[in-house]
């Protein structure tokens, strides 16, 4: 039950986490601050009525602002006049925790800047709810969000996290799902263990847990409809020779240029892109 009864809230700026499918998920404490706050700050509007209608709490005479990508500019001078004014402002985002592949980033970091009072309520998170479910490593993870559209950039960004210690986390839209999945097996090796979380906490929640390229011929086969985070377990340690770092060379300079050969076998054998960009080099020269 929502406390009716709390005190007028300290001026500052108080995020959300919000349901990212239950939602019933919301905390007590997230309920008073919807309750309470002077003006309500959210991603979506309209999710965040329909969440307040699913747990009664009235918007009364309270200004409802939308802030996100494409109006943050014009829309964030009226919330730093708002916390200006003393008032109590609350921002959520459309689903899960502010600030995580959020747009509220920039709204939190201005009233910071301004000498404002800046409150987390903690609560839902894809990335942790995915992390717990995965079955993998979560003494160390790393939140890489979502990759580049371009297949081109997409590789060099997993390339740079080839060697990055932990489960690694990303955030993916259903219809670039099987790319993403297919570059990832190219880049860092089919191998590693794998797992795809979708709806998360809805109805039709699904959680699937492949070595790498087993998972990438499943989305290549298969069309997903919903929210999705993929994880990707820590490279498998091996012992490897120089005789097979350039033998895997060879073959990948074949049909690659220089950088996606480098970019392909750093990541298939888990070594150091320096390393094997050098000796791809010395291979360039002797053909």
């Amino acid at each position: 039950m929502v406390n009716s009864k709390m005190q007028k809230l300290p001026t500052g700026l108080y995020l959300i986490a919000t349901p990212i499918g239950t939602a019933r998920d919301i905390t007590l404490r997230a309920l008073d601050l919807l309750a309470s706050a002077d003006m309500l700050v959210a991603e979506d509007t309209r999710s965040l009525r329909k969440l307040m209608d699913i747990h009664a709490i009235a918007l009364r005479d309270r200004p409802l602002v939308s802030y996100h990508d494409h109006n943050g500019d014009r829309a964030r001078p009226r919330v730093l006049q708002a916390l200006a004014a003393g008032q109590s402002v609350l921002y959520a985002s459309e689903a899960g925790t502010p600030m995580v592949a959020d747009p509220g980033f920039d709204l939190a970091r201005a009233a910071v800047a301004d000498g404002h009072l800046l409150v987390s309520a903690p609560g839902p998170s894809a990335v942790i709810t995915a992390l717990t479910l995965s079955g993998l490593p979560t003494d160390q993870f790393h939140f890489a969000g979502f990759l580049p559209n371009a297949a081109s950039k997409r590789k060099s960004a997993l390339s740079a996290l080839a060697q990055v210690p932990g489960t690694l986390i990303f955030y993916e839209s259903p219809k670039r799902v099987a790319a993403m999945l297919r570059d990832a097996c190219a880049v860092l090796g089919g191998d590693r263990a794998a797992v795809m979380c979708r709806e998360l906490t809805k109805k039709f929640e699904e959680v699937l847990r492949n070595p790498l390229a087993e998972l990438a011929e499943i989305a290549s086969q298969r069309t997903f409809k919903g929210e999705i985070v993929v994880l990707i377990g820590n490279a498998p340690k091996r012992s490897v020779h120089e005789d097979d770092i350039s033998s895997a060379l060879q073959e990948a300079l074949e049909t690659h240029s220089l950088r996606d050969a480098t970019d392909m076998v750093s990541g298939e054998l888990g070594l150091p892109r320096r390393q094997v960009y050098q000796m791809a080099l010395k291979l360039g020269k002797d053909r």
